[in-house]
């Protein structure tokens, strides 16, 4: 057998290496955080395992990162996403974020015609942010039957039972950030109208 490392694992390891000293963790706490062995973690990193594919998803989930940017699918980073959209009962989700947990961006997309749905609030854990890029959205919340037009923005803890739809029989689009719970927006600077020009 030939002591010569694969070229994909002789580039793969020092990847991980690197990856693992920028986020300032060190083998023992990568390896309770994906049950890898630290002496596994080690031979992955050096190139002298090839890593399975239970590794690299786990790996990928330490690292909050998508399988292909883990193992360097790409030699240069491209900030594109390639949204995949999903349509269902009259409505489209187009994911705009890749990275898994913490906050998930949406383009929701309800479809005309939907105006005469009958408003089923839930509730869940988490934070809810949404931005109405055109149309009327029709926001339930609590007790509170509120419409949104275009440019309008809401916010509200998702423990409390919510539901949106058409607010017409026009479609609507808007903007949506699903977040942990507790998490809040922090706006740095509020544009002021009546301040004094520079």
């Amino acid at each position: 057998m030939s002591d010569e490392l694969d070229p994909v694992l002789a580039a793969f390891g020092p990847r991980l290496r690197e990856l693992r000293r920028h986020r300032g963790s060190t083998l023992t706490a990568l390896s309770q955080t994906t049950d890898i062995p630290i002496s596994t973690l080690s031979r992955l990193e050096s190139g002298h395992r090839k890593p399975s594919l239970e590794h690299l998803l786990s790996l990928a989930k330490a690292y909050q990162m998508p399988l292909d940017e883990l193992v360097g699918a790409s030699t240069r980073l491209d900030p594109r996403v390639y949204p995949q959209p999903i349509t269902r009962n009259g409505k489209t989700f187009v994911p705009l974020t890749r990275k898994p947990g913490g906050l998930q961006t949406f383009k929701q997309i309800l479809h005309a015609g939907q105006a005469d749905r009958e408003p089923d609030p839930r509730s869940h854990e988490g934070y809810h942010w949404l931005y109405v890029l055109s149309g009327r959205l029709r926001l339930v919340l609590g007790d509170q039957d509120l419409v949104l037009t275009t440019g309008e923005v809401a916010e509200f803890d998702t423990r409390l039972p919510h539901w949106f739809g058409n607010a017409d029989a026009r479609a609507v689009e808007f903007l949506t950030i699903l977040g942990p719970q507790g998490e809040r927006f922090h706006i740095k600077a509020r544009y002021r109208p009546d301040a004094p020009s520079p």
